[in-house]
């Protein structure tokens, strides 16, 4: 008959009427957890390094973006490349939104590389985003005796490193495994700030796996003056900003360079911003627009560009996929990154 509406119908509607009110409806039940809170942002390095300049310039903006407004308080807690951190999330840290960290690019595949420290899965980190990729280098400071790439391979530099799943370590000791360079590499420095320090007062000669995002808010002087030179670029290819620097090389064989393929990854994570596992998943949403719009803010891109932080948004979920497709590498790789990592240590 004209004009009745069948069930199909009815129910069609009622379904994009529900599906239309679903993101309202987790919008507002995250505003109701956060409205009038206090929450913690926790930064896996110490103060004063690329991470803490970074954590604490999105804190600055980030709350007023979050449903419900809350405030959002700065807690430092360095160790091991953001280990400690990592660790905390995967067995203490509430799970309830309150609390999301900042974590360096290793983290994803520290227990990838060195399981027995890594006590947490990165794998079921709800990733809020990062602010930006990386890029890594090579440095030495004035009067060390390597000043270009082809010294490496003839020359012994001393390097500072932090930890295991650190650039700062893992990045030299496989290059002398896998490519031949003759680095020494001096360990048990608590972060960048100490590394640069020690190079500084002549304990040091350079620093591997340097973060480009470093050079740029924090050693940019000792740059510009000579101090400090810029080696070679870690990666996998060669990075826009650093087209005239040499890369490093990668391996002679295809099992070599899985290895290096699967340490660079950190440079497709740069800063990574995530929560614990099994926040509900209104809160991860209202965390990750958040962020996206703290990095699409004028003020937030103005103060970045004075403070010498690039801005580069990588979503959430693109973090959440890297992390999936890397955990996927075979076994007969990991086993032999692994033993080159023990053997180093």
């Amino acid at each position: 008959m004209a004009g009745r509406v069948s069930f199909s119908q009815t129910f069609a509607a009622t379904l994009a009427l529900v599906l239309a009110l679903a993101p309202a409806r987790a919008q507002d039940a995250a505003a109701d957890f956060y409205r009038g809170k206090t929450i913690l942002m926790q930064i896996g390095s110490q103060a004063g390094g690329i991470y803490d300049i970074v954590g604490r310039l999105v804190a600055r903006h980030m709350g007023k973006y979050i449903s419900g407004e809350p405030r959002i308080n700065i807690q430092n807690v360095p160790g091991g490349g953001s280990l400690q951190l990592a660790n905390q999330f995967g067995n203490i840290t509430p799970r309830d939104g309150s609390v999301f960290g900042v974590f360096g690019n290793g983290m994803p595949t520290t227990p990838l590389f060195d399981p027995k420290v890594a006590k947490f899965d990165p794998k079921l980190f709800e990733y809020i985003g990062s602010t930006s990729r990386e890029a890594h280098v090579l440095t030495a400071w004035r009067g060390a005796p390597v000043q270009k790439m082809e010294d490496v391979f003839t020359k012994e530099l001393v390097l500072g490193a932090t930890s295991p799943g650190a650039a700062f370590l893992d990045f030299p000791l496989l290059s002398n495994a896998l490519i031949g360079t003759k680095f020494r590499i001096v360990k048990g420095y608590p972060g960048g700030t100490e590394i640069q320090l020690a190079m500084r007062r002549g304990e040091l000669q350079g620093a591997a796996g340097v973060a480009l995002g470093s050079i740029k808010a924090e050693l940019s002087e000792a740059y510009r003056s000579g101090d400090l030179t810029i080696i070679a670029a870690h990666g996998m290819k060669k990075h826009r900003e650093l087209l005239d620097i040499p890369l490093l090389p990668v391996g002679k064989t295809q099992e070599d360079r899985q290895i290096f393929e699967l340490m660079y990854a950190r440079q497709d994570y740069g800063r990574i911003f995530a929560a614990p596992q099994s926040v509900p998943r209104e809160r991860v949403q209202a965390l990750r627009n958040a962020f996206q719009a703290t990095l699409q803010d004028p003020d937030f891109r103005a103060e970045a560009a004075r403070a010498g932080v690039d801005v580069d948004p990588v979503a959430g979920e693109e973090l959440a996929a890297l992390t999936l497709r890397l955990h996927q590498v075979p076994e007969a790789v990991l086993e032999r990154a692994r033993a080159l990592i023990a053997l180093g240590n």
